[in-house]
């Protein structure tokens, strides 16, 4: 374990993974997220990143809530929240789900301020013709980046609250 208690990867090291996964490994953005969020915090397995799939294209391909950010509040979820009834969930997990919601629109997005995949992407995921450019273009480029931001951001809220 470093810094403050939390196992795996650095930030950078996080960022570093999560571009890859969705450049090269073609996992999606919520993928990626969870992939990298999940090896940080030593836990998960591969049923989380499958499900995980369904979010990207902003919720199942439908331009919503953009999968980086589903990704990371999955994460926090794992980090904080409870799986049984005995369990206690811990009341920090809003305190970084805020801050990462802010810090994704200010920082990960830059001046968009948008959590929108159709407006962050500008792609509509049902034209088989804009995916394929997508795809082929620079708009994924622009995704991946935000992917590695998203790592980044996520890994420090990790690792500021042991």
């Amino acid at each position: 374990m470093r810094n403050g208690g939390v196992m795996g990867m650095t930030p950078k090291e996080m960022k570093k993974k999560a571009i890859e996964l969705m450049a090269v490994q073609r996992f999606h953005c919520s993928q990626a997220i969870a992939a990298v969020g999940q090896e940080k915090l030593g836990k998960g397995g591969d049923d989380v990143i499958r499900a995980m799939g369904a979010f990207g294209g902003g919720l199942g391909g439908n331009g919503e809530v953009c999968g980086a950010l589903a990704g990371g509040l999955a994460v926090l979820g794992l980090r904080y929240s409870r799986a049984h009834q005995d369990e206690k969930e811990n009341p920090k997990m809003w305190a970084a789900a805020h801050e990462l919601l802010k810090r994704f629109r200010d920082e990960a997005v830059d001046q968009e301020g948008t959590i929108y995949c159709r407006d962050i992407a500008g792609v509509d995921w049902t034209d088989r013709v804009q995916t394929k450019d997508f795809y082929s273009g620079d708009k994924v480029r622009r995704c991946i980046r935000i992917v590695g931001r998203t790592a980044f951001i996520l890994g420090e809220l990790l690792e500021r609250d042991p």
